[in-house]
């Protein structure tokens, strides 16, 4: 059998960042910078006022205190809007918003609290430093700095600095969109009243889920009749408008498996049977040059195959440098069996180790540990890596665990989801 790391090696030695394209501000959140940006505007535009106070020339505030006042005419007021705010002559002061441009002349803003407060004539009490509660042009960002590096995710912050230097539509790689599809005539809808035999369609709607998660846009198709034809059409008619198919179902060796069926004669998919558990049956291939990967029909076998494989993908696919999930090293709550030639992974939960005893935290199994029982993997925050050397482990050991979950939110804020 196939070991996970060299399946692993294979998907990522075909997938590439998507083509940068230039997306309006909005579409990009989310997405990772394709090239360097640099300023093309100083951050601030221009000099302004930090503070709500008056702009004044320093030399006839420098020794202002309070057995000493100091009393200006105030000339006008300058508040935070466009235009060219009138030169402030000395002896004089103008009422400055916070935000406002300096006036030529100004050289310092004293602020509010050290003045009177008066409208007509200003008595400054505190004298203020030279240059004080000033933002000069350019002292965040200046023309031509590098703002954000090629491969840099575009968050809130990133968001609000491209709007800041007036980037409406950086150069950046899309979202992934995928198509998500899983086959079985017993599978029924969400919703729908269960007739004898019938489940619902679990795995198309969590496959669905982990890849929005993982960044992508999503096309679920929902699911598919036993059917080679039924679901070649499907197939078909879904390729032109993805960038990846994501199958659940049909790919292990029985009668009915219509994705293998369909697909292995292509010579574009490769089925193989990989060294671990669950999920030790799997496909992936380019079809139309568009990735394909199919995985096991049994709900917690498609989901942890999809963090081992799809995840790391798609994340590959958006430009993202870092594709796999942290590892930490916890502690066996209970002896673990090893399955001898398949390697295990374990839903677990972490607990924190007893306080000033230095140890890992405590992985216990979450529940069930069958590929059928997804409740252990809705509360688990961890996959245990149990090696498949047949060597049992007791209570205590330390072992390799894969961090689930702290994902950022999708980012589907006002995009469809074409579910």
């Amino acid at each position: 059998m196939k070991s996970v790391d060299a399946h692993v090696a294979d998907i990522l030695d075909v997938v590439v960042p998507l083509p940068p394209r230039s997306l309006p501000l909005g579409s990009a959140h989310g997405c990772v910078l394709a090239a360097d940006l640099r300023a093309g505007s100083a951050l601030p535009g221009f000099d302004n006022s930090a503070m709500d106070g008056y702009a004044v020339h320093i030399a006839d505030v420098a020794d202002a205190g309070p057995e000493r006042p100091v009393t200006l005419a105030v000339t006008g007021d300058i508040p935070a809007e466009a235009g060219t705010p009138s030169p402030v002559a000395r002896g004089s002061a103008a009422r400055i918003m916070t935000g406002a441009p300096l006036p030529p002349g100004a050289d310092t803003v004293v602020q509010l609290e050290w003045t009177d407060g008066r409208m007509d004539r200003v008595t400054v009490t505190r004298a203020p430093g030279p240059g004080q509660n000033i933002r000069r042009a350019g002292e965040d960002v200046a023309v031509g700095d590098l703002v954000l590096p090629a491969g840099r995710l575009l968050g809130a912050a990133q968001i609000g600095l491209l709007a800041a230097l007036n980037v409406a539509t950086p150069v950046v790689h899309p979202r992934p969109r995928v198509g998500v599809l899983s086959t079985g005539s017993e599978l029924v809808e969400v919703g729908e009243t269960l007739g004898p035999g019938q489940i619902v369609d679990s795995n198309s709607h969590a496959v669905a889920a982990a890849a929005r998660e993982a960044g992508a846009q999503i096309r679920r198709l929902g699911g598919v009749p036993d059917s080679p034809d039924a679901f070649a059409t499907v197939l078909a008619g879904v390729l032109a408008d993805v960038d990846v198919v994501i199958t659940t179902g049909g790919v292990s060796v029985g009668a009915f498996d219509v994705v293998k069926q369909v697909l292995a004669g292509s010579g574009k998919v490769r089925f193989e049977s990989l060294a671990m558990r669950p999920g030790k049956p799997q496909g992936f291939g380019v079809i139309d040059g568009v990735p394909i990967f199919t995985l096991p029909g049994n709900p917690v076998s498609a989901l942890v195959s999809f963090e081992l494989f799809v995840r790391p993908a798609l994340l590959r696919m958006r430009g993202l440098a870092c594709v796999h999930r942290p590892t930490l090293v916890a502690t066996t709550a209970q002896e673990l069996r090893s399955s001898r030639g398949r390697r295990s992974y374990l839903r677990v939960r972490l607990a924190a180790a007893a306080a000033g005893t230095g140890r890992p935290p405590v992985a216990h199994l979450a529940g069930g540990q069958g590929s059928h029982q997804l409740s252990a993997l809705a509360v688990a925050d961890a996959l245990l890596i149990v090696p498949g050397d047949g060597v049992d482990r007791p209570a205590g050991t330390e072992l390799t665990a894969l961090r689930l979950g702290g994902d950022m939110p999708p980012f589907d804020a006002g995009t469809p989801s074409h579910e």
